[in-house]
């Protein structure tokens, strides 16, 4: 915040600007992915989260594989290669949060870490965040337009759209 910014706050707020930063926030929900562009809102998340003297959570969730667009016959097939690719992203989840854990000791900071299964990440992430009490969520965009956002989606602006929860959104 720039000088007047703060002091406008400060005015608002009735106390020093420190003592209005402190409690700002006090739980912020960081979801990953393990995608560069997630890695850079962890880092800012767990950056705000020291400043602010919050506790962070981190979520990373998994969409259960769709057997609905396999056919039949393909389904035995991919039975196997199936449990293997499970087996997979179970791996990349737990070590992208173990990650993130130990950015968070190393910069003094609690931390949990959730690993969650869902057809759909953004209810995830909006239930964790009511259901652990975070007041913010610090997320990446990927910066999709146009169609490729229309087609794809995008988790976040789903976050954004649904949750009551402020989300600060890192490019």
């Amino acid at each position: 915040l720039t000088g007047a910014q703060a002091y406008i706050r400060q005015a608002d707020f009735g106390g020093t600007f420190r003592q209005w930063r402190g409690g700002m926030y006090q739980h912020i929900l960081i979801p990953t992915d393990g995608s560069e562009i997630a890695e850079h809102a962890v880092t800012n998340g767990l950056s705000l989260a020291k400043s602010l003297g919050a506790k962070v959570s981190v979520i990373i969730v998994e969409e259960p594989f769709d057997w609905l667009s396999v056919s039949e016959t393909k389904a035995q097939q991919a039975l196997g290669e199936l449990a293997k690719h499970a087996q997979q992203v179970k791996t990349h989840a737990a070590s992208v949060l173990i990650g993130v854990a130990h950015a968070a000791q190393q910069a003094g900071l609690s931390c949990d870490t959730i690993q969650v299964d869902n057809e759909q990440p953004y209810k995830a992430i909006i239930a964790t965040a009511a259901d652990r009490g975070c007041d913010l969520i610090v997320m990446a965009s990927h910066g999709r337009s146009g169609l490729s956002a229309v087609v794809l989606g995008s988790v976040t602006n789903k976050v954004l759209t649904h949750t009551k929860t402020p989300v600060l959104v890192c490019h």
